[in-house]
């Protein structure tokens, strides 16, 4: 099982995926939007921003996500983990029910160029 540490780096890494992409996955993420980031097997929700093609102003806190974000995944911390390290599609893992993502209709469609 992923650590909250391993996890906090993953994200960081995604953060950091995301500020050096290009073309039409760089207009994606450039929304401006609250995002959680459930870890199902921790039991623990990291909260952030979505800015400017980044992930800003992460917080960690035990339980599900405390407030409905605009953007809302839930995973296991292994799933990512490896999704950020490259090892699991985040398309196959979505539609498989891994990962749930909840988001606007709108949000969907730009997060779309993501998966």
């Amino acid at each position: 099982m992923a650590s909250i540490e391993e996890c906090r780096e993953a994200l960081e890494q995604l953060s950091r995926n995301l500020a050096g992409s290009q073309g039409d996955v760089r207009k994606a993420a450039a929304l401006d939007r609250s995002l959680t980031c459930h870890l199902t097997d921790l039991g623990l929700t990291f909260a952030g921003r979505l800015r400017d093609g980044r992930i800003t102003d992460v917080t960690e806190t035990p339980g599900p996500p405390a407030a409905k974000a605009d953007i809302r995944l839930a995973m296991t911390g292994d799933d990512l983990v490896a999704m950020v390290g490259g090892r699991l599609n985040f398309a196959s893992a979505w539609a498989g029910g891994r990962v749930r993502l909840e988001a606007g209709f709108r949000d969907l469609l730009r997060l779309r160029t993501l998966l």
